[in-house]
């Protein structure tokens, strides 16, 4: 746990960390153009292919990409960074930070944790409809492929997720060139389009976007269903930012990736202009017949590298999650010694795997899962704009004046979107909200699963200051030399497991050390704010060692980070005591039947603490007790 400056920005040259967003943070909404005006002008809701729509769809898209990407996320939300991270988990510790009412904290947890639980929804789904979109190319350069689909769509996601435990820094390398190789082809196929149509560039009037809404009303708004679906990558590139730092997504998506995606959309509809059965698939049937083939494997490569950008995303949540405990411990890796946030967690990939997978093979084409993919991202966008409202009063400072109606204007076009995708729950909208439902509801249980248990512990825990008092009022005790070291809980006065050791085998060492491991609401510390000690008598030391949400607690190094302030532990003799905690269920009303057998089963299967604390597994001493709940 190397010493990390209060907002951490990977160390790397500027034009690097732009390679590398471009290759992981702009992925999904780069390849948007595959699926999106397909899904406009040949979907469920289809638009009619007159003139006036086509202009009027192209203004919707276009001042969308401006009004939701460029000014709400890159240039608003993306503020909301802590210490450089980014990604609803983190916008929730903002958003918390300064507001101590209980009902109001309640509030903000309930919207992060169902934002973060729609996230991962938008993370199973990313896949499945990206390279679907991209392999369904086969169709219309030879309809005959068509039973080959879903497998290749399968054997490329396995082998995308395979690549994760290469790191994020590694697989932005290998993808950034590729994307730009492909944001190339976006415009220049686009702009290729436009040249033989100029007219088409009046939709960049937002008068046509309005014309369309008041002409169409009711089935205008069905539209904007299928028109969210060129913003999908926003929330995306928002979690991804710990990954590569503000400043080069930012820069990238203003010098590159806006117009090169602008420039497809308006090709595709000047395309459609020319010739309207060109509905079926714009963007393959902008390229000439013999780059059918190569466009297809570029846009599977596309597609492959837009999952990343949702998959390193949910790696980044997840550990989040974890160290605020809102999920079991899971191991996870961290993959770069230059940014501390780019991780790997197996378990998490082994996971959305098996789920993308039944996905792919549920859903069977890119257009069913098109209806499911909306909600889940409009969804988790209104909560990031109503947490990032808390942060800019609350840490900003912002005047209310200026806030409320900026904010009101995301709010209306969040709304609008959102309400437009409530309409296609009956045709796949129930996917994302029966995941999300459900990992809320594990992770609220994990929750308050955790808060009975400390509760317990509280309540058999006995006072250390009047165990040390004891020791001095009896006769003198034998006590072992060497250092024991007790893990604590942040909320204890005195360790379970000292208490245990101590009724059964009646002797103390000369020296113990209580050692509590804090997670703090930012995702990193300098060194010399993670540790305190606090000398007790009878040879007892306090100490507390902090770290960020992003970062993984170190027992060895916090132990060395001591020996600087005078507390020298010498780790090769050192005894570790870990309270192991068996839960038994009872009939208590601590929790709900059905949490309870949750609770338990997660509970169960958590990582162990001696792996994620990092202690010698052969210097560790597990004393166990049982609690009901």
């Amino acid at each position: 746990m190397s010493s990390q400056t209060h907002e951490h920005q990977p160390s790397n040259g500027l034009m690097a960390l732009m390679l590398g967003a471009i290759g992981v943070v702009y992925g999904d909404v780069g390849t948007s153009p595959l699926y999106t005006m397909k899904e406009i002008f040949n979907g469920p809701h289809a638009v009619a292919a007159t003139p006036e729509n086509i202009l009027g769809i192209l203004s919707l898209i276009f001042w969308s990409l401006i009004m939701v990407i460029s000014i709400k996320y890159v240039l608003f939300v993306m503020r909301a960074n802590n210490r450089g991270e980014g990604g609803i988990m983190a916008l929730m510790a903002l958003a918390l930070r300064h507001r101590n009412q209980q009902r109001q904290r309640n509030v903000i947890i309930a919207l992060g944790l169902f934002g973060t639980a729609l996230f991962y929804g938008d993370g199973i789904i990313t896949p499945a409809i990206s390279v679907l979109s991209a392999v369904e190319g086969l169709q219309v350069a030879a309809p005959g492929l068509e039973a080959y689909v879903l497998p290749i769509t399968i054997i490329v996601l396995i082998g995308l997720f395979m690549f994760q435990s290469y790191g994020t820094e590694k697989v932005g390398l290998l993808f950034g060139p590729i994307m730009l190789v492909w944001f190339g082809v976006l415009a220049v196929m686009g702009g290729l389009s436009i040249s033989q149509n100029p007219a088409v560039l009046e939709a960049l009037n937002p008068l046509y976007g309005l014309h369309f809404f008041l002409e169409h009303g009711w089935h205008a708004f069905i539209a904007l269903g299928a028109v969210v679906l060129a913003l999908t990558g926003a929330e995306a590139l928002y979690a991804d930012m710990g990954h590569f730092g503000k400043r080069p997504i930012q820069l990238a998506w203003f010098s590159l990736i806006l117009p090169a995606l602008a420039v497809n959309y308006f090709g595709q509809g000047a395309l459609i202009l020319r010739d309207p059965t060109a509905i079926l698939n714009p963007f393959y049937l902008l390229a000439p017949s013999w780059a059918m083939y190569p466009l297809i494997g570029l846009a599977t490569c596309a597609t492959v590298i837009a999952s990343q950008a949702v998959i390193s995303g949910a790696f980044s949540i997840t550990s989040q999650a974890m160290q605020m405990d809102y999920i079991p411990r899971m191991q996870r890796v961290h993959t770069s010694i230059e940014a501390i946030g780019q991780i790997y967690v197996p378990t998490m990939n082994r996971t959305l795997l098996l789920l993308v997978i039944c996905t792919v093979l549920g859903f069977g084409s890119s257009g069913n899962l098109a209806a499911a993919y909306g909600l889940a991202v409009t969804g988790t966008m209104m909560i990031t704009t109503l947490l990032t409202l808390i942060v800019a009063l609350d840490s900003w400072q912002w005047q209310p004046k200026w806030v409320y109606p900026l904010v009101a204007v995301f709010l209306v076009i969040d709304s609008a979107y959102l309400g437009a995708n409530v309409l296609k729950i009956p045709q796949g909208g129930w996917f994302p909200l029966l995941i999300g439902g459900v990992l809320f509801l594990l992770m609220s249980t994990w929750r308050q699963g955790r808060e009975v248990v400390t509760y317990h512990l509280q309540k058999a825990a006995m006072s250390l200051t009047k165990f040390i008092d004891s020791l001095s009022a009896k006769p003198p005790l034998a006590r072992i030399p060497g250092t024991a070291v007790y893990m604590s809980a942040r909320n204890l006065s005195m360790p379970h497991a000292l208490q245990i050791n101590y009724a059964h085998n009646r002797v103390l060492h000369e020296r113990i050390v209580l050692l509590t491991i804090a997670t703090e609401d930012v995702p990193t510390l300098l060194d010399k704010e993670r540790v305190d000690i606090d000398a007790l008598a009878q040879g007892f030391y306090r100490v507390t060692a902090r770290h960020g949400f992003m970062e993984t607690p170190n027992v060895p190094k916090i132990l060395g980070l001591c020996r600087l302030l005078g507390l020298d532990i010498d780790m090769a003799s050192a005894s570790f005591f870990i309270g192991k905690e068996t839960l038994i269920p009872s009939d208590k009303a601590d929790l709900n039947p059905w949490q309870e057998k949750i609770f338990l089963f997660m509970f169960r299967n958590a990582s162990s603490p001696i792996q994620f604390f990092k202690i010698p597994p052969e210097r560790v001493v597990e004393l166990g007790v049982q609690f009901e709940v």
